[in-house]
């Protein structure tokens, strides 16, 4: 049982190899398997598995080679897997599926199986091997989360509804009211409608539903992101320039995370620049990653106010007149630094604000992020990597 070309899976050195296997797979508490891929039979299974589903190893054994038994999704795929491999295409060497698996109490089990294939010298497939893991913690975990979204959606959403109905009966009854007082209900309006639309957003059963369902992509194109922004502008009513260097096919990431921090810059983008003006969006490699930028031509940021603009609740003397909790690029940065990137603020020449997400390439190590040029200089740096400092929302 060895995932080495150049080891004999008999004698010693396989044996040894098998151990070791053993070993590791369960010393974390996962249940460890092997397969043999001659005749589907079974080589060993760790003794836990009788925990987990009630069935003995002697007793899957006899039910691993059933295609209609409740254990054959341990090997299952197994035959195709091997003629792709000897085919030529290892994209089905490692998999990592979730399943449920029938115990023998009658209750479905629900697991992730990792399986992997090991080849001898020759390249042949030999073994099957990996590992079971009980996922019933993670769902109960998921569960919890639900609950506790859920409660807090009730818990925020009814206040929220009673301003809202307060405000609205205010409007309609306040005719008389000066133009001062009737601004400030339009403005309480717009922040409960706000706060309302974050729940929808994130707290929203809808939103909850989607935990722990399909499991969602890790990676998206960077260029995509950018054409997302570019919409987003134009949605506006606004003029997007993009810009793209040499980019990679794909970026790992949380595509809806890095979604949500282009969108919050390309927000604070349109709401601090003129109208006529247009937006640029542009996409680089950059220091051992890849950079992605967007800059709009308005007024910039106030130097004394460039160092506080990426805190918590912070928000610009030039936001006073717009709706905004302050929380915007607050958010943003997070989103970028959970990706091991940083968020960098910008004053390029002849004005207005650039906002600049440097994002590590998967395999890439960090490098000393690269001076801008004169026209352009970055408000701090440090470190291996661009590095982050303190707009407006």
């Amino acid at each position: 049982m060895t995932c080495s070309a150049s080891l004999d899976c008999s004698g010693a050195a396989g044996a040894e190899l098998a151990e070791q296997f053993r070993v590791i797979a369960e010393i974390g508490g996962d249940i460890a398997f092997s397969i043999d891929c001659a005749g589907s039979g079974l080589r060993y299974v760790s003794p836990a598995i009788e925990q987990l589903l009630g069935y003995s190893p002697s007793e899957i054994a006899a039910q691993l080679g059933d295609p209609g038994s409740a254990l054959a999704a341990l090997c299952a795929g197994m035959p195709e897997r091997i003629l792709r491999l000897r085919g030529g295409d290892r994209s089905r060497l490692r998999v990592v599926r979730e399943t449920e698996l029938r115990g023998a109490h009658g209750y479905l089990v629900p697991v992730e199986i990792i399986s992997a294939l090991l080849c001898d010298a020759a390249g042949e497939p030999v073994t099957l091997v990996g590992q079971v893991r009980d996922l019933s913690p993670r769902r109960q975990r998921e569960a919890e989360r639900k609950r506790f979204a859920s409660m807090l959606n009730h818990e925020f959403r009814t206040p929220l509804s009673t301003i809202d109905g307060a405000v609205q009966r205010l409007e309609a009854t306040g005719q008389d009211a000066d133009e001062p007082t009737r601004q400030r209900y339009r403005k309480i309006a717009v922040a409960t409608d706000r706060l309302i639309a974050m729940l929808d957003d994130y707290l929203s059963p809808d939103r909850m539903a989607e935990i722990g369902g399909e499991r969602k992509p890790t990676s998206v194109a960077p260029r995509e992101l950018l054409d997302e922004a570019a919409a987003q502008v134009r949605a506006a009513g606004r003029v997007a320039s993009v810009e793209v260097g040499e980019l990679p096919d794909s970026l790992r990431c949380e595509p809806d995370g890095m979604r949500l921090a282009l969108k919050i810059l390309v927000d604070n983008a349109i709401a601090f620049s003129p109208a006529a003006t247009p937006i640029l969006l542009r996409g680089r490699l950059a220091a051992s990653g890849i950079e992605l930028a967007v800059r709009d031509h308005g007024a910039g940021v106030p130097l004394e106010e460039q160092g506080r603009i990426f805190e918590k609740f912070f928000r610009g003397g030039n936001a006073d007149s717009l709706p905004g909790s302050g929380l915007g690029l607050y958010m943003a940065r997070a989103i970028v630094e959970v990706h091991g990137g940083v968020l960098n603020l910008v004053s390029p020449a002849p004005g207005g604000a650039e906002f600049r997400i440097w994002l590590p390439l998967a395999g890439a190590g960090k490098t000393p992020g690269r001076p801008a040029p004169a026209s352009e200089p970055l408000l701090q740096s440090a470190g291996d990597a661009p590095a982050a400092t303190g707009r407006h929302k």
